[in-house]
């Protein structure tokens, strides 16, 4: 009714609109998306690992041995978010970089609502903690834009990190549109696992005391598991025994679990080890302990995950609102390959052609999964994670993209403890919870026409096991890599980077009856898998995954160089807050100078300028009464001080960096007012990245740099710093691409 008014309000009529209500019996939704989790690392999955919380949602609801993801990170994020297929919303790869074609722009078209975006007209609030990535990281600076951040694609509250991973210990936080510093330290017991779900509580804590009777959306993201592998040391141990036989061991005994579970068919067979993975009993007593440790450090913090979503669902049953909550658990793809054959302690050394022998990994094996670590765990270990299925994270074979998806709703869900082997893909979460809210996707959001949803719901599998299987085939792609599902049938071609696309091998499997891809029926039914050719290439017109693109560096080093532009000087004045890594000064391969503008006291020490963490980074400061500069290439500090004190009446402090041409080598001049004032040689130096961590003035904010005590902060007067560069750079795209890909 419209209000009336008249002269007076003894004279009028007054008129509210009516609150937005979700529909009656709406629930509430929990996601929790892990990263890098393969199909059989959680315990009802046919894992050893102690995951009794996620089983104990998968024995009060379901199991699904059928859902499949895109192969990689920000990829599945946009499906899962939107309903629609990750190239048709702009994010057919990574969101690192902007390839300039509409299927690879790393940010989530406006034309494709969000899932927070589609609830908030139903009254829903929406709140999510972890990992963001599907914004353009050169996007995540102090600036924005904020269009792409969770507030800009319908979240009401966000606390957590926006790149593909952070350190555990020291992560690169965000709350709401604001970086901030992690509350705690590794040396206070803090972990980025339990802050996520502290948040998680606090918002729905917030939420049931303000409007209890609205319905929420928490999507909960941690960083568990992808690299780096970080958890408690005693519950890394604890796992020593577990695996100590090897992944070879460990993937037989997983499959007959999946069978004894239903979780995979009784005929299920387990394929060969993937190319390259040679046999446990093949390797050295010595190498084997230090692999067992880094599979024992992946277990831990899958482990320590898991202690925490048990918090957070007992948290539900003490606010009365667990039977109302309909929770998800997957993973967003496969376990991840990127730890190579050996495995990493710090991958950052590697990646920065510093090279990390087997001497040097077990002489720091003790140092695992702690705060000066990037640890990863050896390829054959990821084999294992994805029992029984072939190949890796980045594949289209189904140890890419086949993963857990476990599903439990008290009121909703009246099964207890069933496998549902029906394909499902990521595209298809969306309208299945808009199903059983009741609701349909809007036509407009914020005045831009959005295109069609491409996910197909599978409510009604939730309740009965006999639902019809999904009508739509599906496609696949990821760096070349290319499959389809159609029917129960599967065609797919493995890519080998940087080969003709016309030279790739399709293989068919018919899934229904070769759960794990054992059996190539190419050759039986040439006209079946021509079809299904021929089906992928419409899918690929269709949905903007063409032109292919299988390059790895030059479309990182592409991206780079047109964000940075003709830029060449950053200065950064007092009072600046944290810089994430990819908006700060690209020094790698090249000439720079750093010069802090300072006013002193005497006796003046801390950081004027750091640039990364613990595990690989560059530092400036002032210690013991003289002028510092650190290299960190991988946990190896190359130092330069000053051959003098540095007088109280400086001004201008700085260091230049200059290649000496030969190898690798890298000449420090360290300046005092413009003036030399000592020399150092490093013969390592910043080849593919800096770090995965940020840059500050006047502190060095998460695990240190160099050898003083973060956060080491300036006690004089810095009043700006200025990083200027020389157009003198030369980056190996490959090499570059290799680093960024095991970031991701």
């Amino acid at each position: 009714m419209a209000a009336k008014i008249g002269r007076t309000v003894a004279e009028s009529t007054p008129s509210w609109p009516e609150p937005v209500r979700a529909p009656k019996g709406a629930p509430n939704i929990l996601v929790i998306l892990f990263d890098d989790v393969g199909f059989s690392d959680f315990g009802c999955y046919g894992s050893p690992i102690r995951t009794p919380n996620i089983d104990r949602l998968a024995a009060e609801g379901l199991r699904y041995s059928g859902f499949h993801t895109t192969a990689m990170c920000s990829t599945t994020r946009a499906a899962l978010l939107t309903g629609r297929n990750h190239h048709s919303v702009g994010v057919g790869c990574l969101a690192n970089f902007d390839s300039g074609y509409p299927g690879y722009r790393g940010k989530i078209t406006r034309e494709a609502a969000t899932l927070p975006e589609m609830l908030k007209p139903h009254g829903y609030r929406s709140y999510m903690a972890g990992k963001w990535h599907v914004t353009p990281l050169t996007e995540t600076g102090p600036s924005g834009p904020f269009d792409g951040w969770p507030l800009g694609r319908g979240f009401d509250r966000f606390y957590g990190f926006m790149d593909a991973e952070t350190d555990q210990y020291a992560p690169e936080l965000v709350r709401d549109n604001t970086p901030i510093a992690p509350p705690g330290t590794f040396a206070d017991g803090y972990h980025l696992t339990a802050d996520l779900v502290d948040q998680s509580i606090r918002y729905i804590a917030d939420h049931l005391a303000d409007a209890p009777e609205t319905p929420w959306l928490m999507w909960l993201a941690p960083g568990a598991c992808h690299a780096p592998h970080q958890a408690p040391a005693e519950l890394i141990r604890s796992y020593d025994p577990v695996f100590a036989r090897g992944w070879d061991v460990e993937r037989e005994e997983r499959l007959a679990r999946q069978k004894a579970m239903g979780v995979v068919p009784p005929d299920t067979r387990l394929p060969d080890r993937n190319d390259g993975i040679r046999p446990w009993d093949s390797y050295a007593e010595d190498e084997q302990k230090l692999f067992t440790r880094l599979q024992a450090a992946f277990a831990a913090m899958l482990d320590h995950a898991d202690q925490h979503i048990g918090r957070l669902v007992r948290f539900l049953e003490t606010a009365g609102v667990r039977d109302d909550t309909l929770i998800l658990v997957m993973s967003d793809n496969g376990a991840s390959q990127e730890g190579g054959p050996l495995g990493f302690v710090n991958a950052m050394g590697p990646f920065n052609f510093r090279g990390e022998p087997m001497a040097e990994k077990l002489a720091r094996i003790d140092d695992i999964g702690g705060p000066d670590t990037h640890s990863n765990f050896p390829q054959g270990w990821a084999m294992a994670s994805n029992t029984p299925l072939r190949r890796y994270k980045q594949n289209t074979h189904g140890g890419g993209i086949r993963d857990p998806l476990v599903v439990s709703w008290p009121k909703g869900i009246a099964a207890r403890g069933e496998v549902r082997d029906r394909f499902a893909h990521a595209s298809d979460i969306v309208p299945t919870l808009l199903e059983v809210i009741g609701v349909g996707p809007p036509e407009t959001v914020q005045g831009v026409a959005l295109m069609p949803l491409e996910g197909e719901s599978f409510a009604a599998s939730l309740t009965d096991p006999a639902a019809p299987p999904r009508a739509r085939s599906q496609y696949f792609e990821m760096f070349g890599h290319r499959g389809l599902w159609k029917d129960g049938w599967k065609a797919v071609a493995f890519h080998p980077p940087g080969s003709a696309f016309e030279t790739d091998t399709w293989e068919l499997f018919q899934l229904d009856q070769d759960f794990s891809e054992t059996v190539d029926l190419a050759e039986r039914e040439p006209e079946r898998l021509k079809g299904l050719i021929a089906d992928w290439w419409a899918a690929a017109e269709t949905h903007k995954v063409l032109p292919l693109d299988d390059r790895f560096g030059p479309r990182f080093a592409e991206n780079s160089a047109r964000f940075h532009g003709a830029r060449r000087r950053f200065v950064f004045h007092k009072g600046m807050g944290h810089l994430p890594t990819d908006v700060a000064p690209d020094v790698r391969a090249r000439t720079y100078r750093i010069e802090a503008d300072v006013r002193l006291t005497g006796g003046d020490e801390g950081v004027l300028l750091a640039h990364g963490d613990a595990t690989s980074g560059y530092t400036l400061y002032l210690k013991g009464g003289r002028l510092h500069h650190t290299l960190n290439i991988g946990g190896q500090k190359t130092t330069v001080s000053s051959d003098q004190p540095v007088p109280a009446a400086a001004r201008r402090l700085g260091v230049v960096s200059r290649a000496t041409g030969e190898g690798l080598n890298r000449a420090f001049t360290l300046t005092i007012d413009g003036r030399p004032a000592g020399e150092g040689l490093a013969t390592t130096g910043f080849v593919t990245l800096i770090s995965w961590s940020g840059l500050d003035i006047g502190l060095d904010r998460g695990s240190p740099v160099a050898d003083y005590p973060a956060p080491f902060a300036f006690t004089g007067d810095l009043r700006k710093v200025t990083v200027s560069m020389d157009d003198d750079q030369t980056l190996d795209d490959e090499a570059v691409g290799e680093a960024e890909m095991a970031r991701q």
